[in-house]
């Protein structure tokens, strides 16, 4: 009993001592993570605001870039100045609403009258203007001024933009408003300052929108909220340009220091009953929370700057690196090269085979660029099949060229999709930084208009922004230089033909001759390129001269009942054409009924005496005249009834998509039915599969070209065809 005694204060006071420093020690840690938890929820919902204004920014910009894609256009001026209203609708407005889910789009004259108006991808009369006029009028106003005034550049010295943009209200709905001028691509086409006509794009911004910015950085309930509303501390005001703040975006907070608390919670309530012992264990596991949290934030914010798909960077973070490499690079002297990347006719590897095949085509496609690259660069995923690639310490062109050409040639490596095997081909554009003044959007935008570029001049290619001038008149001047030598009888440039076949496919019915032009240095030249710099430096003259030349001379020792030779409108343009081809008919000795020269519609649209006195002659003479690439250009029944065509061709983009676009085969049979009704011959180039053949012959088209048939020839390959041999062959067997 004694012991007992004694112990029991000393026990009492000893557990006690334990308990009160247990307790104090436990109050510490219990309010340093309160304190902790507080602060890790007031930094996240910054960084949160900062995700969604960000992502509202994107939207705005992604506005003005993709109205950007069709205001600077000659074709754009040309016809909202005719009042095309067929053409606005296909390329200004249903266009906009198709392609990008813009839902509102007015085309205003000078006098900012609307002639053109568009509602959720329909015409609508342009009366409906009035409705929306009130609240458009101050953003069309503003960028009259500004195209009134004398033209503004940047810190750069580069042009700025001419674009109005602001957040507004229409019928009670937020929406980005986005007013750009309609002006020429080119100096083709001239326009007078004041007389401008505007292109107002409306697009609102719905919970669906929301929806898409808040996913980007796993937030949830994102929703729009009225000013009638209340908001909480998880929401984004939509200002406009005066300050006035039309609505918020709101969302629900993430609060990863509550959540802590919350899972803590029990542990801590056990904790205050526990003795020293469990305090330790109560810590070690505060601590494994925090690791938790830890590894919880790191893997938000992985994710919120990567693509969750390949795992390279996002467009965020893939931006953010791109502002931070030209900044150093600045520093130190170096230069940055951008590149673009777009997988060519994705959508159609999804349709056939299946969004899973078109997702692990991602992803393989993401493995070989990220292997292709040195570690120091950086490539990312900006959406879909588009990859943008940032190589560091470029020193010239030539090497962000052998780079882009190392790519394709990997990207052009079969891929294993599931149980099939698929080959696909990749557009290119590349951006080079230049000094200490490139800005990040300036690069970017070159880069984007460097692969447009690549896609419209074949695919499966690269282009380099053309933006310095002086590397690039040097490069032409280089190749007028061996262009002009090569006409010299220095060899490179030569004919391939390609035949035109009859309906049943087996009778040749003629061929056109195709120039090309082999490089010693450069190799296979694309003939569009040198054709231009010919016809840029005023030697598309003498290079047609030999074509026709070389063509009629092959002909004439041959059994073809005809050659096709492709002229450009330069030559048209010369009151001695005609002439000139009287004289290498005589000269070769071949029937001018055996001869048909191909331009295009646009020649034709010039309203050029000498044009029309040029073709009548030629027709006299027996010469045939063809429409090449028919459909593509202003095609208009006015010039055909001004001017007798004994031909016309059907674009290859046409063929193209017949066995898969409802809307190509209608234009096609258009095209065709339109030949017939002229009483003109009509020839389907560009024919690839078997049913493509198919149905051009069930509409009606009796003249069929492409690489299903016959791809261009060698001249010696072309006679070898069966029913095709030399006229001395012919005179020969006939002797026998």
């Amino acid at each position: 009993m004694s012991a007992r005694h004694n112990s029991s204060p000393l026990t009492r006071q000893v557990t006690l001592t334990v308990l009160t420093l247990a307790a104090f020690a436990l109050a510490i840690v219990v309010g340093f993570g309160f304190y902790a938890a507080s602060q890790a929820d007031d930094a996240s919902l910054e960084r949160q605001k900062m995700f969604i204004a960000d992502g509202l920014q994107d939207k705005i910009a992604a506005v003005e870039r993709e109205q950007e894609s069709i205001s600077v256009w000659d074709d754009s001026v040309i016809n909202a100045k005719a009042g095309n209203q067929l053409w606005m609708a296909e390329n200004l407005s249903v266009w906009m609403y198709t392609y990008y889910g813009h839902n509102r789009v007015y085309v205003l004259d000078s006098a900012n009258h609307p002639i053109h108006a568009m509602r959720e991808g329909k015409l609508v009369e342009v009366s409906a203007y009035g409705e929306d006029q009130p609240t458009l009028l101050p953003i069309i106003e503003k960028l009259r001024r500004m195209l009134a005034g004398p033209p503004q550049t940047d810190a750069h010295g580069q042009p700025m933009k001419m674009v109005a943009e602001d957040l507004v209200s229409l019928d009670g709905a937020l929406a980005i408003v986005s007013v750009a001028p309609l002006v020429p691509s080119s100096d083709r086409v001239s326009q007078a300052q004041g007389t401008e006509y505007l292109h107002v794009s409306v697009k609102f911004i719905s919970d669906a929108v929301v929806h898409k910015i808040a996913g980007k950085y796993l937030l949830e309930g994102a929703r729009l909220v009225p000013l009638s509303e209340p908001v909480g501390p998880a929401a984004v005001p939509l200002v406009d340009s005066r300050g006035v703040i039309l609505g918020y975006v709101g969302w629900d907070q993430l609060r990863p220091g509550l959540a802590l608390v919350r899972k803590i919670a029990p542990a801590l309530a056990i904790a205050l009953l526990l003795a020293g012992g469990v305090l330790v264990f109560l810590l070690s596991r505060l601590r494994r929370a925090s690791a938790a949290l830890q590894t919880s934030q790191d893997q938000a914010q992985y994710l919120a700057f990567h693509d969750t798909l390949t795992g390279l960077p996002n467009r965020a973070l893939f931006e953010d690196r791109l502002r931070r490499t030209l900044l150093f690079a600045s520093k130190d002297g170096t230069r940055v090269a951008l590149l673009y990347l777009d997988l060519d006719r994705f959508k159609h590897i999804n349709d056939t085979l299946g969004h899973p095949a078109g997702d692990e085509l991602v992803r393989q496609t993401a493995a070989r660029l990220k292997h292709t690259i040195r570690d120091v660069d950086t490539v990312a995923r900006l959406g879909g099949d588009e990859f943008a690639i940032i190589l560091l310490d470029v020193p010239h062109v030539g090497s962000a060229e052998d780079i882009a050409d190392r790519l394709l040639m990997k990207l052009r490596e079969p891929f294993r999709l599931i149980d099939d095997q698929v080959f696909v081909s990749a557009s290119v554009g590349i951006a080079l930084s230049s000094g200490s003044e490139t800005d990040a959007d300036d690069l970017l935008r070159k880069a984007d208009i460097a692969l447009y570029e690549a896609k419209k001049n074949g695919r499966g290619r690269y282009q380099v922004f053309a933006g310095d001038m002086d590397d690039l008149l040097l490069r032409k001047r280089k190749v007028e230089s061996e262009l002009r030598k090569a006409l010299e009888g220095d060899g490179g440039i030569k004919l391939a033909y390609q035949p035109v076949f009859a309906a049943d496919g087996r009778r040749i019915l003629g061929a056109e001759a195709l120039i090309r032009w082999g490089h010693e240095v450069h190799g296979a030249l694309p003939a569009a390129q040198f054709i231009a710099i010919a016809e840029e430096r005023g030697l598309i003259g003498d290079l047609g001269k030999w074509a026709l030349n070389e063509a009629c001379r092959f002909a004439a020792g041959t059994e073809l009942p005809w050659i096709a030779v492709n002229i450009s409108p330069m030559q048209l343009r010369d009151i001695g054409f005609a002439g000139q081809v009287a004289a290498i008919l005589e000269e070769t000795g071949l029937d001018p009924s055996r001869l048909q020269l191909e331009t295009t519609e646009s020649v034709l649209l010039e309203h050029n005496d000498t044009i029309g006195t040029v073709i009548a002659a030629l027709r006299q003479s027996g010469v045939r005249i063809v429409l090449d690439d028919f459909g593509t250009g202003y095609s208009s029944l006015s010039y055909l009834r001004r001017q007798a065509i004994d031909e016309l061709k059907i674009d290859r983009s046409f063929v193209h998509l017949l066995d898969e676009d409802e809307s190509a085969r209608a234009i096609a049979k258009t095209l065709i039915e339109l030949a017939l009704a002229l009483k003109v011959e009509v020839t389907a180039e560009g024919v690839e599969t078997d049913a493509q053949k198919n149905l051009l012959v069930g509409m009606g088209c009796r003249q069929l070209q492409g690489y299903l048939l016959s791809p261009p020839l060698e001249p010696g390959r072309l006679l070898a065809l069966p029913g095709i041999s030399s006229a001395d062959q012919e005179r020969s067997a006939a002797r026998a």
